[in-house]
């Protein structure tokens, strides 16, 4: 009788690859002490940017109610900006194929850049006084639309994730050619 084999399904093989890629980076201390630091310096950029960590003349963290989804999805995104620069820098140091700054922080950065709320800080300013009348457009888009495009952040991330997780399984795969069973 012959054994049936089974071929497990992609939802299956992609979950393993995924929680194996978090364990091989994050099994090294350095990688964890990278991914916190980032996500910290974050976490405060930030609260900084939402108006809600003060550091004149007192340090002062304040959430208001209305803020508080906004908050959930700064921290979702500062944790995970940490983990994926961290894995970034593993696959950059252990790579041995051919070096592409570009492709390093790229999916990381687009997510920094539509998270960060322009709208809420001294960047919406910015864009005021230096593109003038686009600048207000600007800032009315991001003030209008804060919520759905730090979602795209984070959907960006989740995505940046799947890519350098599949960067460093699929990397490792070894293919064994058994001749003798067939």
């Amino acid at each position: 009788m012959r054994d049936k084999k089974v071929k497990p399904s992609s939802i299956t093989d992609r979950k393993n690859s995924l929680i194996l890629s978090f364990k091989m980076v994050f099994s090294k201390w350095l990688y964890v002490l990278i991914a916190g630091i980032v996500a910290s310096v974050f976490w405060i950029l930030f609260n900084i940017f939402d108006q809600l960590l003060f550091f004149s003349p007192i340090l002062i963290f304040y959430l208001p109610d209305d803020a508080i989804v906004s908050f959930v999805i700064s921290n979702v995104t500062a944790i995970l900006l940490g983990i994926i620069i961290s894995m970034n820098v593993y696959v950059f140091k252990y790579s041995k194929q051919r070096r592409n700054f570009t492709s390093l922080f790229s999916w990381s950065s687009i997510s920094v850049i539509s998270s960060a709320c322009a709208s809420c800080s001294s960047i919406g300013l910015l864009l005021v006084t230096t593109l003038g009348g686009i600048g207000v457009s600007a800032l009315t888009f991001l003030a209008n639309y804060q919520i759905p495009l730090r979602l795209v952040s984070i959907m960006l991330l989740i995505w940046a994730y799947y890519s350098i997780s599949n960067k460093l399984t699929k990397s490792c795969i070894i293919n064994y050619n058994n001749k003798g069973n067939k």
